[in-house]
């Protein structure tokens, strides 16, 4: 099947639909209300997407899933990445979601699965450590065997969402010193939520776990390729948020540029500036066809072992390049509070170093271009 970049009619649906919910349930008043805030989504927002089945968005049919292509998602995270809706959709439909039904045993897919597709429970991922990188030697946890499971110890650092959470993916060495992945539930005994900061301001906790009750996920041993897994493939919607955050900053970009005059003439009409966004248009269509291309490729059997790292550096890198220009071109208002194109800044840079940043992108990169 070739590659075909014009979208069906139910994909521009789905994209007005998107937009849609994000003008009536998530405008920027809105986003910037949920700054910092402890919960950092609106419940009412998220009930919608529930009701349009757009948590289920990837899941599995037969779970309540709504069972879309990897492109359909494409459409959905870019209006995401447009609006800048601040949901716990990554964390729990793509991230967690994508794990359960990846490895959970059928059980565990049962139990799990159908309240995470329809919104009742929200899920979160906790792997990053202290200072322990992208890799599996960067986990300490350690889990150790129980008579009802395992018990949990250790810190976990940019969590999202984790104080709405209902559930918790942790990853933890077990005795033999494999990686593998554990569920906590909210509330449980020896976990400790302290929220952090971050650039872009959305809600991130530390975890703190001593001797926390858990249980598996999937089979022994299997935890970290599954990660793994899972991850490369929310890359192909990380980069596609990066596609629409970066396209909707250039547009108010331009847009001011018109409007705004400078020595008699507007910001538009001075030559560096429009070349400036000319090629911020032109990486920005690159990290758009880079984008689809990773998910046609996904969703019709290829390797996305390269495309999908490439997909997210190359978007990531092109949605910061385009908002830093773009502050340049509003000039000092574009970095005070009240300018949205800060809003587009910070959270672009948040998103270039945050699951996998550039190096370690490149490292997988690099890896599968010397071992192919």
């Amino acid at each position: 099947m070739p590659l075909d970049l014009d979208l069906s009619a139910e994909q521009d649906m789905l994209a007005d639909m998107v937009a849609g919910v994000a003008e009536r349930f998530s405008p920027l008043t809105t986003v910037r209300e949920l700054e910092d805030d402890p919960t950092g989504y609106s419940p009412e927002l998220w009930a919608q997407l529930g009701e349009l089945g757009l948590i289920g968005l990837l899941l599995p049919e037969g779970h309540g899933g709504s069972g879309m292509s990897m492109v359909d998602a494409v459409v959905v995270y870019k209006e995401l990445g447009r609006t800048l809706i601040p949901s716990p959709h990554l964390v729990s439909s793509v991230l967690a979601g994508g794990l359960i039904a990846r490895a959970g045993s059928e059980d565990q897919q049962a139990a799990w699965l159908p309240t995470l597709a329809s919104g009742a429970d929200v899920w979160t991922v906790a792997v990053q450590e202290p200072g322990g990188g992208f890799t599996d030697a960067g986990i300490t946890t350690e889990a150790v065997a129980t008579d009802d499971g395992f018990t949990l110890s250790g810190t976990k650092r940019h969590v999202l969402f984790a104080s709405a959470a209902q559930h918790l993916i942790v990853a933890a060495k077990d005795t033999d010193d494999r990686v593998d992945l554990f569920v906590v539930d909210a509330g449980a005994e020896g976990m400790t939520l302290t929220q952090q900061m971050s650039i872009a301001s959305d809600t991130q906790y530390q975890v703190d776990l001593a001797n926390t009750p858990a249980v598996r996920l999937g089979e022994v041993a299997t935890g970290w390729g599954n990660w793994n897994q899972t991850l490369t493939e929310a890359m192909i919607l990380l980069a596609a948020q990066a596609v629409g955050g970066a396209d909707q900053a250039l547009k108010i970009t331009a847009d001011y540029s018109k409007e705004r005059k400078q020595f008699g003439k507007a910001l538009a009409e001075f030559q560096a500036l429009s070349h400036d966004m000319a090629n911020c248009r032109t990486a920005v269509d690159g990290a758009e066809m880079l984008t689809y291309e990773a998910a046609w490729s996904l969703d019709t059997g290829r390797d996305i072992t390269k495309l999908a790292p490439m997909a997210k550096m190359f978007a990531c890198k092109t949605y910061r390049d385009t908002t830093a220009i773009g502050q340049q071109i509003f000039g000092g208002i574009g970095f005070t509070l009240e300018a949205d194109i800060q809003l587009y800044f910070r959270r672009a840079k948040s998103l270039q170093i945050s699951w996998w940043d550039e190096r370690h992108l490149e490292r997988l990169i690099a890896a599968a271009v010397l071992d192919g």
